[in-house]
């Protein structure tokens, strides 16, 4: 692996939009933040959230940790419930040691199946539960943005199915020089993207 001063650099950035890309998450979350639909600008949601958070414990375990995301980067308004629940309930993934959150999705609904249904199995396997029925919620969303692509044979090192230390350690760079993520193939589905 090259130098630190140099981790980024050896990845092309490349302008990504997916009209549709797919992600998947626990119905447990709930699909729209009470406010969603009345808050004028961002700091208007942020009061609320505040005011309603003094009674309201619920509410509170509900906007996660809104802190972990810069101001200028914060969204609000219809739909965009599930994306900022990404960046606000941090945990440990590939390019996260669990001390910030990451928006995961895919291309296509077979690609973003086929990994969650990995890290769910992996989730119960360690959690030695029985086994149970996990209901899930799909979401549809326009993904564009400037990704780091690690498609390339660079990117190999950062893509190892089970040890993330590399690939975390790439995510926090990447985070503290304000990059917005990467591009890659998954790991779990060689066929899909």
């Amino acid at each position: 692996m090259p130098p630190e001063a140099d981790l980024l650099a050896q990845f092309s950035e490349v302008e990504v939009h997916w009209p549709k890309s797919y992600r998947i998450v626990p119905s447990r979350f709930p699909p729209i933040d009470l406010f969603e639909g009345v808050a004028g600008q961002a700091g208007d949601l942020a009061a609320l959230h505040e005011l309603e958070g003094l009674t309201s414990n619920r509410l509170r375990e509900a906007a996660g940790e809104i802190h972990l995301v810069p101001e200028q980067d914060r969204r609000f308004g219809p739909g965009y419930t599930p994306v900022m629940a990404a960046f606000t309930y941090p945990a440990q993934s590939r390019f996260s040691d669990g001390g910030y959150g990451v928006y995961y999705c895919a291309r296509d609904e077979h690609t973003a199946v086929a990994e969650t249904r990995h890290h769910r199995e992996r989730f119960l396997r360690e959690s030695s539960e029985p086994s149970i029925n996990l209901e899930m919620r799909v979401y549809l969303a326009e993904l564009r943005a400037p990704l780091l692509d690690l498609c390339a044979p660079t990117g190999t090192p950062y893509l190892d199915p089970h040890d993330w230390r590399p690939s975390q350690h790439l995510g926090l760079q990447a985070r503290q020089a304000g990059r917005y993520g990467f591009i890659y193939p998954s790991v779990r589905d060689a066929e899909g993207g």
